[in-house]
């Protein structure tokens, strides 16, 4: 099974202090190391993913639940319009690695501080923690997505820097624990998910440019 590499350290030290417990007879640390071990086996789990062909499409950047889709969205910090916008709320039970949604060229990385409200709730676009890229494809299109906090999240990675070239379905980064991913979509895509739907990063389609 792929591991994601930020989990992989854990992993190991759960592994090695469930063997010195075991080893020493402390039975009720090795019941709470062990449980705590698979927890973080089946959270940092990586997947192979196979995306979807097609230029057009867009797919999700994030396993979880579609918890918001709007039509009209004011974006005036990285995309400077009115975008459409598609919420994915990622539990802790789900894949955390996240995905590219296009292919392109990054052309924005932002991180910003904030609070930690549960990453269901609206605000959490607004106010919590969260980590902005900007990818702008071949015709000048483009998407902006959002990596959030959540209220057990407390740390975002991100792989990516502008300037890099990026393909759809590559992996570019996690975030720790129960977050969201919002994606900011130009009005030419139509829209493909609705709000309780569950995605996978890399293979739901979430929307098409027409």
């Amino acid at each position: 099974m792929r591991l994601a590499p930020e989990g992989r350290r854990y992993i190991v030290i759960g592994c090695i202090v469930t063997a010195l417990a075991a080893y020493y007879g402390a039975w009720p640390v090795v019941a709470v190391m062990g449980t705590l071990t698979l927890f973080l086996l089946n959270f940092f789990r990586d997947p192979e993913r196979a995306t979807p062909p097609g230029d057009e499409l867009v797919t999700s950047p994030a396993d979880g639940k579609v918890v918001a889709v709007l039509d009209e969205v004011d974006e005036p910090r990285f995309l400077r319009a009115t975008c459409q916008r598609v919420s994915i709320f990622m539990s802790p039970l789900n894949v955390h690695v996240n995905r590219m949604p296009v292919t392109g060229r990054v052309v924005a990385v932002e991180h910003t501080p904030g609070r930690f409200h549960a990453a269901f709730l609206d605000k959490a676009s607004e106010f919590n923690e969260r980590n902005a890229v900007v990818v702008e494809d071949g015709g000048g299109r483009r998407v902006l997505f959002v990596q959030i906090a959540g209220q057990l999240a407390r740390r975002i990675v991100c792989r990516v820097a502008p300037g890099e070239d990026v393909r759809r379905g590559e992996r570019y980064g996690m975030i720790m624990l129960g977050s969201r991913v919002d994606v900011y979509l130009p009005r030419g895509v139509e829209i493909r998910v609705k709000v309780g739907d569950h995605v996978a990063a890399g293979t739901s389609v979430i929307g098409a440019y027409v």
